[in-house]
């Protein structure tokens, strides 16, 4: 037994390479052809994107302005400067892994969003006619919220894992989101615009099981690395500041036209200004002296966009939004003051950018809060057929009351809480395996594990500095006391 045990801590031992020249190249290449081979199989163009869209214009009277492009592509490059910019950018805070940060994010997006065209195509827009997954705008907005999942697990597991865990993490992150994203808002026929469920709740507890399985009990040994400075907060900022202006398309991107989105982008504003005041002051309040904490003003000044992602397209009302935002921005801080340190410390979970916090907390608060404006909808307040477009009671959902839909959204929260940590689990356990490359503990939070770094620019100490340029100084004085002399 001794010697089996000996056995399996030697093959999930600390014995580290991050030589990652064949697994990383093959990795990419063999799945880029897959998709390339699939794509090929299943993926045609929709009928507002084919060229037949000429006749078929003719043919029902239509213009161009009604296609859906010219209605959704101003949300599309909103949500897409999110996940390229705002996420990538957000995770740029520690001081020597910048380049993973964006670069990685780049990479497991450009990846994440060709699978999810084909995951959710297959169980959202499959034509079992033809066999073909047919593709417009609004797809792409999903493939990109289904993506979001994956990149907000990202940041628990940040600097400690290789990029081919990553492009592990993203292949079962996308399938997994596809799965329960079906299971909510088909199924359960839930309603979640903004995605406080499928993509926060599901993404946020689907990185901590995985950081929480791949527990690293010697991570104090890169310690030094696992910080931020100056210039790497500023960064980060300019990721949260994307992030933040842009979240209202976010929410909105594929709300019902007209009020609906309207409705959805006035309460996700509302909400996240909110939190900003709420983050300040709790920031401001735990430190001595009143000093703000930029990791709070970061992160916790978003979350009242997570949590508006299910109820911003509900009758909330205007000062409902501000309440919540108000909630979550103390809520997201206390969580970075006190719930971070106690994960860590108890129960050996490392989340390096606090998700728990940000996504995995408010956005199942989010969920719950759904749920309540959901149950507590009438008439009264949306009208008939506002009920009726709001919750799409339609079909064999025309009959469902709001509170019964206010039920089914609390089972929306669940679902996904379950995928993500037994998801997580599984994936986590997969990422064990000594076979990926990623760094030794003494080594994560560093660039330089897997990327070409320019040398760093040589500096005099600030003492030298100052001597040689007074040494200098003088020199340059007297040539020209001699060139003065000489004049004369």
């Amino acid at each position: 037994m001794g010697n089996c045990c000996q056995s399996a801590s030697n093959f999930f031992g600390p014995q580290k390479n991050t030589n990652v020249r064949v697994s990383l190249p093959a990795v990419c290449f063999v799945w880029q052809i897959a998709m390339i081979v699939l794509f090929g199989v299943f993926i045609r163009y929709d009928k507002e994107a084919d060229a037949h869209w000429v006749e078929l214009k003719k043919e029902e009277n239509l213009t161009d302005l009604q296609n859906e492009f010219y209605f959704r592509y101003p949300s599309f490059q909103d949500v897409h400067v999110m996940i390229f910019v705002g996420f990538g950018f957000l995770m740029t805070f520690l001081k020597r892994y910048s380049f993973s940060a964006v670069g990685f994010n780049f990479l497991i997006a450009a990846f994440g969003l060709q699978w999810a065209l084909l995951m959710q195509g297959w169980f959202h827009h499959l034509d079992h006619s033809t066999g073909k997954i047919y593709i417009g705008i609004e797809g792409l907005i999903n493939a990109d919220f289904c993506c979001a999942g994956s990149l907000i697990a990202y940041g628990a597991i940040l600097g400690k894992v290789s990029p081919v865990q990553l492009m592990i993490v993203t292949l079962f992150g996308v399938t997994l989101f596809a799965v329960e994203e079906f299971i909510i808002l088909d199924l359960l026929h839930c309603r979640d615009a903004g995605g406080s469920m499928v993509i926060h709740c599901f993404g946020g507890y689907y990185g901590l099981a995985i950081s929480w399985v791949l527990y690293r009990p010697n991570l104090h040994r890169s310690k030094r690395l696992n910080g931020s400075v100056y210039h790497s907060d500023v960064f980060a900022m300019i990721g949260t500041l994307f992030l933040w202006m842009f979240w209202p398309s976010f929410n909105s991107a594929i709300t019902n036209h007209g009020e609906g989105q309207h409705r959805t982008a006035i309460n996700t504003y509302i909400a996240l200004a909110s939190s900003v005041l709420t983050t300040v002051a709790i920031s401001s309040m735990s430190k001595k002296g009143g000093k703000l904490d930029m990791v709070h003003i970061q992160n916790a000044t978003l979350a009242g966009g997570v949590a508006m992602g299910t109820a911003a397209e509900f009758m909330i009302t205007p000062y409902g939004s501000l309440i919540v935002g108000f909630c979550m921005g103390i809520i997201s801080t206390f969580g970075y003051l006190f719930i971070t340190p106690f994960l860590e410390t108890r129960l050996k979970l490392q989340d390096t950018c606090g998700i728990h916090n940000l996504h995995a907390v408010p956005g199942m608060l989010g969920g719950f809060i759904g749920a309540i404006v959901a149950a507590t909808a009438s008439e009264s307040v949306y009208s008939k057929q506002g009920l009726i477009s709001t919750f799409d009671f339609t079909g064999k959902y025309e009959n469902r009351s709001p509170g019964t839909q206010g039920g089914y959204q609390a089972a929306g929260v669940c679902v996904a809480m379950a995928f993500g940590l037994v998801g997580g689990a599984i994936v986590g356990f997969i990422l064990k395996f000594p076979i990926w490359g990623d760094a030794g503990d003494d080594y994560c939070f560093d660039d330089e594990a897997y990327w070409e770094l320019p040398e760093e620019e040589e500096t005099l100490p600030p003492v030298l500095e100052y001597n040689n340029h007074m040494t200098h100084q003088k020199h340059q004085d007297v040539n020209e006391s001699s060139f003065s002399v000489e004049e004369s």
